[in-house]
């Protein structure tokens, strides 16, 4: 699966993109606010992480910058099965591409292939640390369901306070919208 937004493409990971991916997410900074990537992050763990086996139903995507020349990885995003079943989206962007919107343009993109694939609802959470995570939430509708948890963050070695996120598809913000947003910023 791939999609397109104004600034992005996002598409499924290939081994060829494995040094792009380490060095892109090598930073602690970013890989402390993630559930379950590792701490160091190493050549081997990217390569890893490429190899997995995916849900065919979830997709898994790197985001690129479409730029005049070769497109340049500024993260990751995707959508995952819970223990619960519940379907849960989750994301990062590299730090040299942070407060430039392009998680929230990403992740509204998959709102929409979260529609067309027929769920009915997405969760996400946020580590309580994380208060820029939680606005991506906010800006695409997810609504606080009222229950802080923990979560284990891999990088921290513990658990975190994470809290819980909802979004009802048919109340989303749709792509269009969020065309609409980047082009008045």
């Amino acid at each position: 699966m791939f999609a397109r937004t104004p600034r992005l493409l996002l598409r499924p990971g290939f081994p060829e993109d494995a040094p792009a991916l380490a060095a892109a997410i090598s930073d602690e900074t970013i890989v402390r606010n993630l559930a379950t990537v590792p701490w160091p992050y190493r050549m081997r763990d990217a390569e890893a992480f490429l190899a997995s086996p995916r849900d065919p139903f979830l997709p898994s995507l790197l985001m690129f910058e479409r730029t005049d020349g070769a497109p340049q990885l500024v993260g990751s995003c995707g959508l995952g099965r819970r223990p619960s079943g519940a379907v849960e989206m989750g994301y990062w962007i590299a730090r040299p591409f942070w407060g430039r919107g392009l998680a929230t343009e990403a992740c509204a993109a998959l709102v929409e292939i979260a529609r067309m694939l027929g769920l009915a609802t997405l969760e996400g959470s946020h580590f309580l640390d994380n208060p820029a995570s939680a606005r991506v939430l906010e800006k695409l509708g997810f609504e606080p369901t009222g229950l802080i948890a923990p979560r284990l963050s891999c990088a921290r070695g513990t658990d975190v306070p994470a809290r819980l996120m909802r979004l009802r598809l048919d109340s989303a913000v749709t792509v269009e919208e969020q065309d609409e947003e980047a082009l008045a910023a």
